[in-house]
């Protein structure tokens, strides 16, 4: 299982919500870039970005921060927020980003992200935030009546990178992954599957781990101590490398 340490950006600062809910918002530190070259330093090889900025104002913000973070980090970042256009995936992809992630535009005309990931292939990443397993949009402002599952076996056979799925309930509350959506996506989807939101100790990140999980995205944990980003290497390195590495 991989392991990405999140950076979620809000106003040029490193944050993490509560249920993506930008009234509960804690402030780790102003200066990303240099969390960035923290992880780095600890082992990561790969970081998650959120433009939380860009989600509302749906389109890119925080270009300078991401291009900061990118030339600190000097590994693969992925970037999710606001990316709703081709131009903007230009964008983005000028910015030193590897892989984008795009959330609220794959439900509104998954047939456009099908098409963008046969022009930029295993760059896209499926970005499916979810509650009660419904897809939720506009930076987790709005929740559809289209089932997280079936956007994924929509677009599943267009040549994207992967499929981040966020359970909103569990995102930023230390109570755990939701195991039995994660266990449904899945089996619904070809498509690696990498899980975001509540991972809090290690013994949740092995159950991850043991059930087959391509990757986990681990964020106010590893900022708030519960677990380390080398004890989650460590476990990892023991569990060994997905046979598809991103």
């Amino acid at each position: 299982m991989l392991i990405y340490p999140a950076i979620d950006l809000l106003g040029g600062r490193c944050v993490r919500l509560r249920q993506g809910d930008y009234a509960q918002e804690t402030v780790f530190s102003d200066d990303p870039a240099a969390v960035a070259r923290e992880w780095v330093r600890q082992g990561a090889d790969r970081l998650h970005v959120v433009d939380l900025d860009g989600a509302k104002r749906r389109e890119p913000v925080n270009g300078a921060t991401i291009q900061r973070i990118v030339g600190a980090a000097g590994v693969p970042v992925q970037l999710g927020g606001g990316i709703r256009s081709e131009e903007h995936l230009r964008l983005v992809f000028s910015w030193g980003v590897r892989w984008a992630v795009l959330g609220s535009k794959a439900l509104q005309d998954p047939e456009w992200v099908k098409r963008m990931a046969h022009e930029y292939p295993d760059r896209i990443i499926l970005g499916l935030d979810a509650r009660d397993g419904f897809v939720a949009t506009e930076g987790w402002l709005e929740t559809s009546t289209t089932k997280a599952t079936d956007l994924a076996k929509l677009v599943e056979n267009a040549p994207l990178a992967a499929v981040v799925y966020t359970d909103i309930a569990k995102d930023g509350m230390m109570a755990g992954p939701n195991f039995e959506a994660l266990l449904e996506m899945r089996a619904a989807t070809k498509l690696p599957v990498i899980a975001s939101g509540g991972v809090t100790t290690l013994d949740q990140a092995k159950r991850l781990a043991k059930a087959g999980t391509y990757a986990a995205i681990v964020g106010r944990a590893l900022y708030e101590g519960t677990v380390t980003l080398g004890e989650l290497l460590g476990l990892c390195d023991q569990a060994g490398t997905p046979e598809r590495t991103l």
